[in-house]
């Protein structure tokens, strides 16, 4: 076999061989597409599972909820639902509203502290149930009536409120665990 053989052999071959790359390419190219065109479409159900069209009256109220969204790096459909949510709880709870914090928002009484902590106070205990709510006033120094809508809003939203005190009782956790590290290496 000549020269001119082997390497019409070599073109040949590699002629298969960048057919077979571009075959094996368009296949990773097609699997991954459908792998988005498939992720996409779990992603849209999941984000719209109720789809609702509101339409403002007054344009400089879905002008704020752009600017507000946008400010805190959200979709203005997702702070419209926020929104529209503690609006309702806030209606059914009048003495509750809503704010922000590092843990994200919590309702929070009018003037006062927020609700998980006046039923983290409250709720079990050594007092007695029926004293409790005397106590939580005498404690957090709040009218009883306050006292009371905590436990309103807790009773409507309880998994919510017991959330936020496991949250709270794993990050003091954490916080004294880090607390006596420092201490144990500088008691050397």
């Amino acid at each position: 076999m000549g020269r001119e053989d082997r390497r019409a052999d070599l073109v040949g071959e590699l002629g298969l061989l960048a057919e077979r790359l571009v075959v094996a390419v368009a296949r990773l190219w097609h699997a991954r597409r459908d792998r988005q065109v498939r992720q996409l479409k779990v992603d849209y159900t999941v984000v719209m599972p109720h789809p609702v069209s509101i339409r403002f009256r007054d344009v400089r109220v879905a002008e704020q909820l752009k600017v507000e969204a946008a400010a805190r790096n959200a979709s203005t459909s997702s702070l419209a639902e926020e929104l529209i949510d503690e609006g309702l709880r806030i209606r059914r709870h009048p003495l509750v509203c809503f704010r922000d914090g590092p843990a994200g928002r919590r309702a929070h009484l009018m003037g006062g502290p927020d609700v998980w902590e006046v039923i983290d106070g409250l709720v079990g205990g050594d007092v007695p149930p029926d004293q409790r709510i005397s106590r939580a006033v005498e404690t957090f120094g709040l009218p009883r009536h306050l006292v009371e809508a905590a436990l309103a809003y807790y009773a409507e939203f309880t998994d919510e409120i017991n959330a936020q005190i496991r949250a709270n009782r794993d990050a003091a956790e954490q916080a004294e665990i880090q607390w006596r590290r420092q201490h144990d290496l500088l008691a050397r």
